[in-house]
């Protein structure tokens, strides 16, 4: 329960048809309305190891702050400001813990990851977002990007020296500019907003959004009741396009009581 609202949950993850093994990690709520999806750095040392880290360390940043609340001192912050220091906290602990990680053990050099997580607290969403796995929000029948990826292909697109069409074909499309764990200090975006009963949430890596547009998320989603039915069929639709990428998906409903 989230205030008056309850908050349903839904995820999974799947190795696609191309990759040796999956780099992907997930975290779906046991006792509180936070999920994250991470994507390890494809072509980076231990991408899974970074994935991991990064699911781990925010569950237990919130696991953390929740018994003793975040520390604020020596400012007094309104509730909004907190949970969002909280998400961007518990990313850069992340950050942290994998860039730390990696200097300690040479076989690790140089792995990173992605990360997306959401968290529902007095009727608002929280996201942390760093990287080109996305969030999506489902509301009266549309579908809207809340993220803005860090990529090559976006920088581009957004200096107009690029047209949509064009990059489609982009060579360095799955090139990002901003990750977890390739440096010490990372930005991270937060975003919140409120919530109506009926919004969904889509989190997703890049090996589900770059094999499937916009209508066909929506498409798949709504079609079906069932938030595990919709990541099964979101899991499916990806693998059917190709499956050229590991492929994650969360999906979080805003239902009342």
């Amino acid at each position: 329960m989230v205030g008056p609202h309850r908050v349903r949950f839904a995820g999974k993850t799947d190795i696609g048809l191309v990759r040796a093994h999956n780099e992907d990690s997930l975290l779906i709520p046991r006792e509180m309305p936070l999920a994250v999806v991470s994507d390890g750095m494809g072509g980076h040392a231990a991408g899974d190891v970074a994935s991991r880290i990064t699911v781990e360390t925010i569950d237990q940043h919130y696991r953390d702050t929740a018994r003793s609340g975040p520390n604020t001192w020596p400012f007094k912050l309104p509730s909004l400001e907190i949970e969002k220091q909280r998400m961007s906290v518990a990313i850069q602990l992340a950050n942290s813990n994998i860039f730390e990680t990696a200097q300690a053990d040479g076989s690790k050099k140089g792995m990173g990851c992605t990360v997306d997580a959401i968290y529902f607290n007095q009727g608002r969403f929280f996201i942390g977002h760093v990287g080109d796995s996305r969030v999506y929000r489902i509301r009266e029948g549309r579908i809207q990007m809340l993220t803005e990826d860090h990529s090559l292909l976006n920088d581009y697109l957004r200096m107009k020296e690029l047209s949509g069409d064009e990059g489609v074909h982009f060579p360095q499309k799955n090139v990002v500019v901003r990750a977890l764990g390739l440096a010490e200090q990372v930005h991270v975006d937060v975003i919140a907003d409120a919530f109506k009963v009926g919004d969904v949430f889509l989190l997703c890596s890049d090996g589900l959004s770059g094999m499937l547009d916009d209508r066909v998320l929506l498409d798949i989603i709504t079609a079906r009741d069932s938030l595990d039915t919709s990541c099964n069929e979101l899991i499916k639709a990806a693998n059917d396009a190709g499956g050229n990428d590991n492929i994650t998906a969360i999906l979080c409903r805003i239902e009342k009581p």
